[in-house]
């Protein structure tokens, strides 16, 4: 059965839509996976209680606990090492992560971002979306590479940006396209890596 480590930062919603995806016959039967761990660099993120509720091993390596990047990134690696995963997911993982993380995992870690990539790649996409007057946004999910959300993009999602949106009611209205098409995009991945 293929291993799934899913990374997070926060609450874990992403990770929740994916662990409830995945645990649904069909798709888990489908695709041979489960999510083998959930791992954060915040021992306070809220989706490893939902994790741990769900029997899906946890761990929490936080960064503030290292010298610099690339010993939290090899502590990180090391726990992601232990389920041996085909696919390493960022869902709401608020690290930027350095090339040789990066190149370790090539090729299998992708990551989900609140906006309709190439445009708004970084923080703050809604208020940029509403700023710039877009009609639309979205998400995307892609391939991580070294550059900061321009990996190739395995699916999106588009919303309408209606009249009198704030960042918080599109960040909602996103949101709910991401637990969407998140799960859907790993599926549709996995097969293809298959």
């Amino acid at each position: 059965m293929k291993n799934i480590v899913i990374l997070i930062s926060g609450g874990g919603s992403n990770m929740a839509a994916i662990v409830r995806t995945a645990r649904q016959r069909d798709w888990a039967g489908r695709l041979d996976a489960q999510v083998a761990a959930v791992l954060s660099n915040r021992a306070d993120a809220g989706g490893l209680a939902f994790a741990r509720e769900q029997g899906i091993a946890t761990a929490v390596v936080d960064h503030k606990g290292f010298p610099g990047r690339e010993a939290f990134e090899a502590a990180l690696a090391a726990q992601i090492d232990l389920h041996r995963p085909a696919l390493v997911v960022l869902a709401g993982f608020m690290r930027i992560l350095t090339p040789a993380f990066v190149a370790r995992y090539a090729g299998r870690l992708v990551n989900i971002h609140p906006s309709l990539l190439p445009a708004f790649p970084g923080l703050h996409t809604h208020r940029r979306a509403l700023e710039a007057g877009c009609r639309v946004a979205g998400a995307t999910v892609h391939q991580v590479t070294a550059e900061l959300d321009h990996g190739p993009i395995l699916e999106q999602a588009v919303v309408p940006v209606l009249p009198g949106d704030t960042e918080q009611s599109l960040a909602a209205r996103v949101l709910t396209q991401e637990h969407l098409i998140y799960p859907r995009a790993i599926e549709a991945f996995l097969q293809q890596a298959a």
